[in-house]
Parts: C-alpha cells; structure tokens; sequence
C-alpha cells in the first residue's frame, strides 16, 4: 500500500478528474442471435444471466471486454472478459485505453454495482440500459496509479476465486451422487408428473406496474428474490395490490414454482402464500406421490432438467410450459423409499458440507475485504476545475 500512496501523494496531489464513463468508453448494445447460431462453435455468448448460457462460432467482441447485463433477473450485472465473447441480450463497455485500464474500470464499476442495479426499469423482466450507466462519474487517475490499484485488487479477486472453484467441485460432488441415488432408486415404473400432481401457469395484470407495490398487498414474487442456491421462497421486495391479485396467480406454503425462462426449470419451494406472475409454473398437489424435499431433488436431478431443455426447444431464451411439465417421464417412487434416499442424501451433505464448511463463510470474508480496499483504494477527492 506503501507504493500506492506514494504514487497518489506524487502523481495527483491536486485530487483526480471524474468524467462520465460515456465520454472515456464506447458503451455499445448487443447483438441479436438466433437460434441457428446457438450452440454452432465455443464463443461464449454473454446475455442476462451471470453465466453464459449458449455458445457461437463467431466473436463480436475482442480483446478486453466489460459486459453489463441488458435484462432479466440479473439486469446490470457486472462482467470481465479477457478472451472474444459475442454479446448479445447485454452491452459492452470498450475503455478508452490511453486514459482508463479496462480492469481498473471493471474493479470501479464493481463498486458502482448497486448503483447500476438501481437504474432497473420495467415490470416483469427488467432492463438496465447503457445511457443511464454512461452517466456515471468514473476516476481517472494516471495510469500508473491505476495499475497499482489494478495489482492490489486483482490479488483478492484470484483468492476468492480459488474458493469458489473449490466449493463448485464440492457442489458437483453432490450433485452427481443426488443424481446417481435418484435414478438406481427402487421404483414401480414411470409416470407423467402432470399425472401425479397439478401443474399451473401464473397470469400478469397488465400493465403490472399499476398493480405493483411497496408494501400493503399480497406478496410479488420474482426471480430476483430467490438467490442461485436458495431452495425456498421466503420473502419479497414487491407487493402487489388486492385488485392485482385477482388477475395474478396465488401460491400457497409447499407449492413448487418453476421459472418457466431465464434460470429455466429451477425449482424452489414458497414457504409464503403469495401471487406469480407468467414467468412462473406452479406445481402442486402432489402429496399423495412425492415428500415434498425428495420432489425437490427429482426436479433438480440430471434426469428431469435434461427431459426440460429437451422438450423445450433451443432459442436465445428457451420457454418451459404447463404442457412441457406436465408430460415430463418421473420414476413413480413408494413413500419409504423416497425417505431411504432423503437419510442417504442428508448424510452425504451433511459430509460435503463438513469438509467445505469453511469455504462459504471464508469467501464471504475474502469478498467482504475485497470490497474495504476496493472502495478505498477508488475515494479519490475530485479535482477542481
């Protein structure tokens, strides 16, 4: 830390300029693709979600790249490419490099995050738009300091990663024995899951906004108020009105909800009575068949998301429907030995979870270390005119 302040106290000791980010980078949209070029070479194909989900033969971006996230659940989000990537459902910031690093403004905007979260508009699929990110004020310290920073920072990012990797392993470990358990499992034969529980589409009011509220209404829930590992649904940061209830669709405690698109066919089960809209399917009634934690992990399993993506087609966005769901193949599993499988996965996690017991609070102290020095290192006084 001792070269950084020197080089601030030396190199800006009248304070550094702030300009907006639209004047020091080219904030461009993405590009459409279509369902022909998905999946035709090894080009991720950057979109709304954290991850890419699709792949092109082709790159419309190369070098250095930033990627904000154009819609969805994961609208705004911040991403860093250092090979080709095509961007789609997304936008991408290119750094004037004679004045910015790219990697010093990606650990900035990291930091502006929550800001470019705020700027989210629209109603059921939400939309960040590069105009408004362009207005942020972005420091640009001489790049000198930029690279110090840039050195410093990089530091936590590469341990945190680290973690990450090793708890995606230990995640896929159970993964695969939850898979293995579920289909060598005894049975007594296939059925269609439409034919063992009740499946329904949730409804919009239009125009939602109208309907959404605060608070003081029944509670709205969205993709964004579920995280990537959470298995229920336990609150909402939208209501949405008694006269918008009506023309919405109710879900009540043990209800399944599949997101029908985005982080398609992912389950969760809604520990609140609450209303979805049409980016939902509600599954229910399903007692007599399944436990309600062993139907959890069939819907999880290998087995039902590959019958899904299967059935649903390719497309930049692929769309899960009642019919779908209802005429997906599912072992028909007696009582007893669903709850067989349940002691043998509870035991099983409970040894994953002993040996990565660590991992998810150290990265949340890795992470949370990373953001003091990040928002320490990027306060600089502005620079009077």
């Amino acid at each position: 830390m001792s070269r950084l302040s020197e080089l601030v106290r030396d190199l800006c000791p009248d304070g550094v300029e702030y300009r907006p980010l639209g004047e020091v980078a080219v904030l461009e949209r993405g590009t459409p693709i279509t369902k022909k070029q998905i999946g035709t070479g090894d080009i991720p194909v950057i979109a709304g979600g954290r991850e890419p989900a699709y792949s092109h033969n082709v790159a419309n971006r190369e070098g250095e790249t930033l990627v904000v996230a154009g819609s969805g659940a994961y609208a705004g989000y911040v991403s860093y490419w250092d090979r080709p990537v095509f961007v789609s459902d997304a936008f991408s910031v290119k750094v004037d490099g004679k004045a910015l690093l790219p990697r010093f403004v990606y650990h900035w905007m990291l930091g502006s995050q929550n800001k470019i979260h705020s700027f989210k508009s629209g109603g059921g699929v939400p939309h960040v738009y590069a105009k408004d990110v362009a207005r942020l004020l972005c420091p640009i310290p001489p790049l000198e300091v930029q690279q110090e920073i840039v050195r410093i920072l990089d530091q936590f990012t590469m341990l945190e990663a680290e973690l990450e990797a090793e708890l995606k392993a230990r995640r896929k470990q159970y993964e695969y024995y939850r898979d293995l358990l579920i289909e060598s499992c005894d049975r007594t034969g296939e059925g269609l899951l439409g034919d063992s529980s009740s499946i329904f589409r949730g409804a919009s009011p239009r125009p939602i906004r109208s309907y959404v509220t605060r608070s003081g209404g029944v509670p709205w829930i969205k993709i964004g108020d579920v995280g990537s590992d959470d298995k229920y649904v336990t609150h909402t940061a939208e209501c949405i009105t008694s006269e918008g209830a009506k023309r919405s669709r109710r879900v009540f405690p043990g209800n399944f909800i599949l997101s029908n698109s985005m982080s398609f066919g992912r389950p969760y089960i809604s520990k609140i009575e609450g209303c979805v809209h049409d980016g939902w399917l509600i599954v229910s009634s399903f007692d007599e068949a399944y436990i309600s934690d062993f139907l959890y992990h069939l819907l999880r399993s290998s087995l039902v998301q590959m019958s899904f993506r299967q059935r649903a087609g390719r497309g930049t966005v692929r769309n899960l429907n009642v019919d779908i769901v209802a005429a997906t193949q599912v072992p028909l599993v007696p009582l007893e030995e669903q709850k067989r499988v349940l002691r043998l996965l509870d035991r099983f996690d409970a040894l994953v979870n002993d040996i990565s017991s660590g991992l998810p609070a150290e990265i949340a102290a890795r992470r949370k270390q990373y953001e003091h020095y990040r928002d320490r290192l990027l306060s600089f006084p502005e620079k009077e005119a």
